[in-house]
């Protein structure tokens, strides 16, 4: 009997020894798995990140160019007010993204460029001469053109640059750059575009730059009075709202805030929340003619919430509003 109970003892503690051992194997097996998954989620995560690279660099294989690319879909639900915030969450390519301004009904497509410090929202851009900008007010007022191509022509449109610049205080910019590479800017802060009821009115702030205040028209005191852009409403050729006893917007062939000059109304801007490439700008506003030999001319603002590196402005993204490219 002592002994069939030594040997119940015996079978018994091999039983249990094999479960324990199975059990420790069976745990061993579990690290085993767990580091193969981890191993393998950090190498989809490696891929992942090689993917979004080569795709950025088709995409600006694309637009360099000149393309067609679509817009570039964020996904998730958060809405973006303009380049700015687009550019301060992280998206760093150049491309078509959908914005939508606090009192917009509705997303729109706009052109940020992510150059330059980032976060400028295209507004205008002339190029090649392939879009009519000898346009009505519906026209401009809803905006019109391009809005696939990077080097596209269009204009944003009036409601959207007052849904833009109502939301924040922005600097506008206009970059002139001539083919030889030869660069002025003019800055203005405080600008706003009013809403329908006051005629998309223009409002600007002090300025600074070398490209001589053209927009202001302080570029000599005795021309200010018919120079000055400031408060000017906008106007087409069926909207005519310039101090000027014709038509300005008819005989240049396109819309813009005239006063009695013929100010370059189809230069690039850039805006950049609370900046325009200029060459020969005081010339061509003071002469009546285009300017000569200008390869880029954009106007952008930025909110002036907080830039210390491009030239006092407030905030560190910049929306660019108008560019246009010759050649």
């Amino acid at each position: 009997m002592a002994n069939m109970f030594g040997f119940i003892l015996v079978a018994t503690a091999l039983i249990m020894g094999k479960e324990v051992w199975a059990l420790e194997d069976c745990a061993q097996e579990q690290a085993r798995l767990r580091a193969q998954v981890r191993l393998l989620e950090t190498r989809v995560k490696q891929q992942q990140v090689k993917i979004t690279h080569l795709l950025q660099e088709k995409e600006v294989q694309l637009l360099d160019k000149g393309e067609e690319s679509s817009v570039i879909h964020i996904g998730g639900k958060r809405q973006y007010a303009d380049c700015s915030e687009v550019f301060n969450d992280g998206y760093k390519l150049s491309g078509f993204y959908k914005i939508k301004p606090l009192q917009s009904p509705a997303e729109f497509s706009v052109y940020c460029d992510m150059s330059d410090g980032g976060g400028w929202t295209v507004i205008q851009r002339r190029s090649d001469g392939s879009e009519n900008f000898n346009r009505g007010w519906n026209d401009y007022e809803n905006g019109f053109g391009n809005f696939v191509q990077k080097r596209g022509e269009y204009w944003l449109g009036n409601k959207n640059l007052h849904l833009l610049t109502t939301q924040e205080d922005y600097t506008l910019k206009i970059d002139l750059e001539d083919f030889e590479k030869n660069s002025r800017y003019a800055q203005y802060k405080n600008f706003k575009v009013g809403d329908e009821k006051n005629f998309y009115e223009l409002n600007i702030g002090e300025y600074s730059g070398t490209a001589g205040d053209s927009l202001a028209g302080n570029f000599h005191p005795e021309v200010k009075w018919w120079a000055s852009h400031q408060r000017m409403k906008f106007s087409t050729w069926d909207r005519d709202h310039d101090n000027y006893e014709g038509n300005c917007a008819e005989e240049d062939q396109g819309g813009w805030w005239f006063n009695r000059s013929h100010f370059v109304g189809v230069l690039v801007i850039r805006l950049k929340k609370h900046s325009m490439d200029i060459q020969n700008l005081v010339s061509s506003v003071v002469s009546r003619h285009p300017l000569q030999g200008l390869g880029t001319y954009p106007l952008q603002i930025r909110s002036t919430a907080a830039v210390i590196l491009m030239v006092s402005l407030c905030k560190s993204e910049w929306v660019l509003l108008q560019r246009a490219l010759h050649g």
